[in-house]
């Protein structure tokens, strides 16, 4: 892969979003107090670790989402490759019989493949990312029923495997604060990818690909090559959000996944990154999943009907994409 000229890239990088982050934040906070007084449940400790549960989940989708859709992509299959990631991860474990490190080596390769091919579909047959990546969701919807025989894997017969997720590793030298290994998991991962994404080449060129793509390949480098690694990159991730998933419910449910991917757009958008590329962080990201993890908690703990919550969660959507929207028209 060829270096580019370093003004370029630099001059590619929009700017983080501040304000955004700041917004997204305050709202979090306001969701905070309000299910806070309209239920006292609403604090209390188990619920506190099921809200952090859900967002080691939707929290992890939505980084690997956040690289895609700053280069100025999307990908919607990020649900059903975490999904065919935790078949393959049962494949490895329960039908072989393998040790554990191959099972995790299973789980993030085959995702990083996966994502390598939406990557080649994109970059070297150039099909649309909505077009290609739909037809991978489906791809991997349908390899994870035949694969699995249209039935869970479960995970009983392999030592350690749910102590990926539930298990706590900071609540054994900090005993009375259980945090869960899955939220340590995205928290670490948060600060991996955002080390990545603001002091490394390819974070630079995640960037440049989603300001101006022809400027950077003028420029001299392969868009195709480093577009294909991100995609993988992303893929890993989901393969990660398969382990976590799997290991929280002690099995893999081939059935699983479609929606998740709405609910990873939907963090990362209303964190700041703007869909149309070239900005976005880490930080305002798992600040969105934060968000979306409260509101359909406290919406459930208020008892409000779920298909009312599915409504709410799309008016989300809708305002996060409309006020993207408005800020680039007023940096336009």
């Amino acid at each position: 892969m060829t270096t580019a000229p370093a003004a370029p890239v630099a001059a590619a990088k929009a700017p983080s979003g501040a304000q955004q982050k700041i917004l997204a934040f305050a709202s979090l906070i306001v969701l905070l107090v309000f299910f806070s007084v309209a239920s006292e449940n609403f604090l209390q400790t188990s619920n506190i670790l099921a809200i952090l549960q859900a967002t080691s989940v939707n929290g992890v989708l939505a980084i690997a989402a956040t690289l895609v859709i700053i280069t100025g992509g999307i990908d919607l299959s990020v649900g059903t490759l975490m999904t065919f990631c935790a078949v393959m991860a049962g494949v490895v474990l329960t039908y072989m019989g393998l040790p554990l490190p191959l099972g995790i080596l299973a789980a993030l390769g085959t995702g990083a493949l996966c994502g390598l091919i939406s990557g080649a579909l994109i970059a070297k047959m150039k099909i649309p990312p909505f077009i290609a990546t739909l037809g991978m969701m489906l791809i991997l919807k349908g390899l994870s029923l035949v694969i699995s025989g249209t039935k869970p894997i479960y995970f009983n017969d392999t030592p350690g495997f749910s102590e990926i997720s539930t298990g706590s590793l900071i609540g054994v030298f900090l005993p009375g604060v259980p945090v869960p290994n899955g939220v340590l998991i995205l928290f670490l991962l948060a600060l991996v990818m955002g080390y990545v994404l603001n002091r490394t080449v390819l974070g630079r060129y995640t960037f440049a690909l989603g300001s101006n793509e022809e400027a950077v390949r003028l420029s001299g480098v392969n868009t195709d090559a480093w577009k294909m690694a991100i995609y993988a990159l992303s893929g890993a991730i989901c393969g990660i959000a398969g382990l976590i998933i799997a290991s929280r419910l002690n099995s893999a449910q081939p059935a699983l996944g479609l929606g998740y991917e709405l609910d990873a757009i939907a963090a990362v958008v209303i964190g700041g990154t703007s869909l149309a590329g070239g900005r976005g962080s880490i930080l305002g990201t798992i600040i969105g999943a934060l968000i979306m993890s409260v509101l359909l908690n406290g919406l459930r703990i208020m008892s409000v009907a779920q298909e009312w919550q599915t409504v709410v969660t799309g008016l989300i959507i809708i305002a996060a994409v409309y006020a993207d929207m408005l800020r680039r028209r007023r940096a336009g």
